[in-house]
């Protein structure tokens, strides 16, 4: 396995009635962007359901110049109805993103969690809300 120094979050950008998954971001990321698979590792439904994606073996194609060591998990929405973005997040959502995280910090503890937005010259809002101010505040106990 790779070595892991950061669990990223992420977005689809979409609106809260699109219950997006792997299967349609894939076809975004390899059809629309010419990519070889989803950029994603793992995809958060609208539902809470958790959908693999890439393989966790392989770097994703999520944060440009920071996929080799990092994993990425997609949480669908993140877009108002303007397009703007909006932390409109289901509660199920929420709950298995808690639960992805405990996992994968048991896996990798020295993994930062961070967002998209997070890292140098991202350029996004992405994932539409503050991962450190919701780690400290109602994130999972890590």
């Amino acid at each position: 396995m790779r070595p892991i120094t950061a669990i990223v979050i992420h977005c689809s950008a979409t609106g809260a009635e699109a219950d997006v998954g792997v299967r349609e971001i894939r076809a975004w990321h390899v059809q629309g962007r010419g990519w070889l698979d989803i950029g994603y590792h793992f995809v958060i439904r609208r539902s809470g359901a958790v959908e693999p994606g890439r393989p966790l073996e392989e770097p994703g194609a999520h944060v440009a110049g920071h996929n080799a060591g990092s994993i990425g998990l997609c949480l669908a929405g993140g877009a108002g109805e303007d397009g703007r973005p909006e932390n409109n997040f289901e509660p199920r959502q929420w709950a298995a993103l808690k639960a992805k995280l405990l996992e994968l910090k048991k896996a990798f503890p020295a993994a930062e969690i961070k967002g998209h937005r997070d890292f140098p010259g991202a350029g996004k809002d992405c994932p539409c809300f503050d991962v450190g101010d919701w780690l400290a505040r109602e994130g999972p106990q890590l």
